[in-house]
This record gives structure tokens, C-alpha cells and sequence, in this order.
């Protein structure tokens, strides 16, 4: 029997707001313990929350640049559990009527072959049935030598939660969607998308059924998934088992699971709780939030370009291939550093290899984001204009990158300083060539004799003369000529 995957997401993603959404408790993280709390987020009596004006406008926009339509008027609740991090009791929650929903977004994605490479990329469309606001939770850590802590900093810090349709059919589709979700709402600038921090998490449930059939299968939920690759691997797992579960004869329970990174698959946590076990009933403490059609039409106007639409204009305008542009929409800023380099004059092409490549690496070293890099994107396309006017050769240039990296002066300061442009005086090179060839005699013959491989050890002759100075192209022309005569 042929049986397909079906997944729903949920995403929780940390709004960037500098105080908590119903205090003004800060939200900084990596604060020491239980030092960012007031009454208002430990759940004291009597203590009065005022809602965060920031966190539902940043809601309303992610709302918006999601495709949902925006609720004039929404409604918190009080989502009734026990936890120990959870200091009311309960979290302030939206239920019945939520900020937004009936959203969808168009996700490039694709399958992996068996080497790893994603291939066949397609556009699809995945439903979002609804977006809405909540406070976080606090944070359990379970010490190895035993004992349980609560850190309470996190309480209260605004959430907005993202809950899909279950419109995926593998990991990958899943993958491609939640990354998708990062990148706009780190182009909105509305979260930092930081998985190990907790910024962006999620939950997926998982359900299979036979290839063809309309109805669901029994959902299983796996809880806290925390990284890309967790998630697919997860789901993986996840989605085997339950199949193996139905091929054998057993019968799926509606449960909670985790993912045991350490053995590789998923483990129970809880029997599944319904909805209603929750107990949901509206906040006495909160007032209906209502936003104007006005207050969503400014909204709208500040929505930026986003990185799906951004990547298809930077493949028509830049000749980029679709991979390629998508690595560089992967943030703001890089893809900000990209167009301003090539405004600037620089080949795209070339602006996207150096960037990729040797850019790349001297950030990587130093765990430096682009947005910390000390080449200014003037600087970096003055570089590569060099290269293209034979000003300076490929491989010179590595090496002005690292000086302009490490002492910041520019690529012409540099070469003028250092005596590094390129040689290209013909009669210059054809007096060395001369010289060079006339010493090797044998091996100019073996070269005329069909050992034409020569060529390579001839123009490293030249190159280390002239301390790699030489035009390469006009000694390469030079060379031949003068060889293939006889």
C-alpha cells in the first residue's frame, strides 16, 4: 500500500520589540535569570496588563505580508494549562477570534536527489489558516546532575503564532515553507529569526493516509523543533513510522511526541489534549484590539520587497540563476550589499562569485554578518572593476581583498602602494619572453613537437618573474605566438 505524508505547521516566532508585550519588562535575552520580571508577567493578583500598541502592529504587518486578511477587531483569551514556567497559570492566548487568517504564500521549493542537491524546484502555494498574538512561556533547564530550573525572563515576551493548513507532503516542502517564513519576517524586520535562541520554533503535526484518499489520518504532534534540520528529519522519521505502524496491523492514538536527537527518532510525551481540555475563556484584563482600514493601509506601505519576489527580480535583471539568487535573498542586508555593489559598476556575475566566495570566507573566520563587514560595497566593486580592466590580475586581488578586509583602505590604495598593477606592456613581456625561451631550448622544441601542455610551465616562468604582475591574457597571446612559430 502507497501511502503519502500530510503536515501542518506551527510557528512561533519572537517578536523584536525591546518590552514584553503586556509589561515593560525588557525582552533582551542572555539576561542572568529571572531578573527581566515584574508582577504583570509573574501573574501576581491584581497585576494590570496594557497591551504592547508595537507587537500588534508588527503582527498586523507579518499578517499582511503573508497574504492573510487582517481582523478589524480580535479577541484575547486565557488559555487555562499547568506548567512550571508558566507562572499565571495560563497564557494569554487568541482563540475564537484571531488577529488574522485565510492567508497564503507562494514557496520556491523542491526534492532532494540522492546525493543531497535539491532538484525540480517548483512554485507552490501553502495556506495559512490563522496568525495571532500570545505571550511566551517561561523556560524549564533540566541540569544533567540532576534538578530543574526556571528562568521566567522569557514570560510575557509577544509571540505571534502561524498556523499552516496541511498543505505539505514532505520535509522538504515543510523546510522550504518555514525557511520562507524566516526570511520575510526578518525582512520585515519583526523577528531575528534565531533558532538556538528560541526566536523561531515550531511544532508539525503529522498524519499519514493512503496515496489518493481525502480523508486525515490520526494527527501526531512533535513539539519544539528547533532547527531546519530537525524538522526534516523529524518529519522523516515521523511519517515512517506511522506507516509502519498502519502495515503492520496497529492502530495510531492522537498523541504529543519530541524529537531525541541523540537516537534519532521521536519519543512520547503526552497523550494529546483537545482543544477544549485547554479551557479557553476571554481575558476579563484585555480589551477587544481593534485596527482601522486606515492603520492597515500604512502598514502596507512600509511592507519592503520581499525575498521571494526579490529573488525572481534579481534572476531577470542580473542573469543570475535561480539558486543563486535565492543564497543572496537569504538576508536583507546581503542582498542590500549585492545590488548596491553592482550599482556601483561591478558585473553581477562577478559581484556574485567574490561575495559567495572569497567575502564569505574572511566573514565566516571572524563570525561576522555582512552588515559588520568592514569593505564597504564601494570599495568591493572598485576591487572587482580592477580585475575587468586588467588593472590587476585574479589572483593579486585575493590577496588586496584581505588587505582592504583586515586595514581597511581601499583596492586602488592598496595596488598603488604596494606596486601590484598589472604589467601590460607588450614589448616589456616580449623581452622577457625572449629571455625566458631562450633558456629553455628543449623544452621549446618539445613544445613544437606536440608537448603543447608546455604552455602552462612557460607562463609560470613569466608569472613568477614578474611576481604574478603579468597580463595573463596578453602572456598567454604572446607565448603562443612566439611558439607556434618555426
Amino acid at each position: 500500500m502507497n501511502y503519502e505524508a500530510v503536515i501542518g505547521l506551527e510557528v512561533h516566532a519572537q517578536l523584536r520589540t525591546r518590552s514584553k508585550i503586556f509589561c515593560a519588562c525588557s525582552t533582551s535575552f542572555g539576561d542572568p535569570p529571572n531578573t527581566n520580571t515584574c508582577p504583570v508577567c509573574l501573574g501576581m493578583p491584581g497585576a494590570l496588563p496594557v497591551l504592547n500598541r508595537q507587537a500588534v502592529a508588527m503582527a498586523a504587518r507579518a499578517a499582511l505580508a503573508l497574504g492573510c486578511r487582517v481582523s478589524s477587531r480580535s479577541l484575547f483569551a486565557r488559555k487555562n494549562y499547568f506548567y512550571p514556567d508558566l507562572p499565571k497559570g495560563y497564557q494569554i492566548s487568541q482563540y475564537d477570534l484571531p488577529l488574522a487568517g485565510s492567508g497564503q504564500v507562494e514557496v520556491w521549493t523542491g526534492k532532494r536527489d540522492s546525493s543531497g542537491q535539491i532538484v525540480d524546484r517548483v512554485h507552490k502555494t501553502f495556506r495559512i489558516h490563522r496568525i495571532h498574538l500570545e505571550d511566551d512561556a517561561g523556560k524549564s533547564i533540566h541540569s544533567p546532575a540532576g534538578g530543574s530550573y526556571v528562568n521566567l525572563n522569557r514570560t510575557g515576551v509577544p509571540l505571534i503564532e502561524i498556523v499552516s493548513e496541511p498543505d505539505f507532503r514532505s520535509s522538504q516542502e515543510a523546510h522550504d515553507y518555514l525557511e520562507h517564513l524566516r526570511r520575510t519576517l526578518m525582512y520585515l524586520g519583526i523577528c531575528d529569526g534565531n533558532m538556538e535562541e528560541g526566536s523561531l520554533r515550531c511544532d508539525a503535526n503529522v498524519s499519514v493516509r493512503l496515496r489518493g484518499e481525502k480523508r486525515l489520518g490520526t494527527k501526531l504532534e512533535i513539539k519544539n523543533l528547533n532547527s531546519f534540520r530537525f524538522l526534516q528529519k523529524a518529519l522523516d522519521y515521523e511519517a515512517q513510522r506511522q506507516i509502519e505502524v498502519l502495515r503492520s496491523g496497529g492502530v495510531l492514538e492522537q498523541q504529543t511526541r519530541l524529537w531525541d536527537e541523540e537516537n534519532g527518532r521521536t519519543v512520547l510525551m503526552r497523550s494529546k489534549e483537545e482543544a477544549q481540555d485547554y479551557r479557553y475563556f476571554p481575558d476579563p484584563d484585555l480589551l477587544p484590539v481593534l485596527i482601522s482600514q486606515q492603520a492597515l493601509q500604512e502598514l502596507q506601505s512600509g511592507i519592503p520587497e520581499l525575498p521571494e519576489s526579490r529573488r525572481r527580480r534579481l534572476c531577470q535583471e542580473h542573469g543570475l540563476e535561480g539558486e543563486e539568487a535565492l543564497l543572496l535573498v537569504q538576508s536583507r542586508a546581503f542582498a542590500d550589499y549585492f545590488e548596491t555593489v553592482v550599482r556601483q559598476g561591478a558585473k553581477p556575475r562577478a559581484a556574485y562569485n567574490w561575495m559567495m566566495g572569497e567575502l564569505t570566507r574572511l566573514l565566516k573566520a571572524d563570525r561576522r554578518e555582512i552588515d559588520q563587514c568592514p569593505i564597504p560595497p564601494q570599495d568591493l566593486s572598485q576591487l572587482i572593476r580592477m580585475v575587468d580592466n586588467h588593472s590587476i590580475s585574479g589572483k593579486i586581488a585575493k590577496g588586496v581583498l584581505e588587505k582592504m578586509y583586515r586595514e581597511g583602505k581601499d583596492a586602488e590604495a592598496i595596488v598603488e602602494q604596494e606596486g601590484l598593477r598589472q604589467i601590460s606592456d607588450s614589448a616589456a613581456l616580449e623581452e622577457m619572453i625572449d629571455t625566458i625561451l631562450s633558456a629553455e631550448i628543449a623544452k621549446v622544441e618539445a613544445y613544437r613537437n606536440g608537448k603543447t601542455g608546455l604552455l602552462g610551465f612557460f607562463v609560470g616562468q613569466v608569472m613568477r618573474q614578474t611576481r604574478g604582475q603579468a597580463n595573463p591574457q596578453l602572456v598567454n597571446r604572446i607565448l603562443k605566438e612566439k611558439l607556434d612559430q618555426s
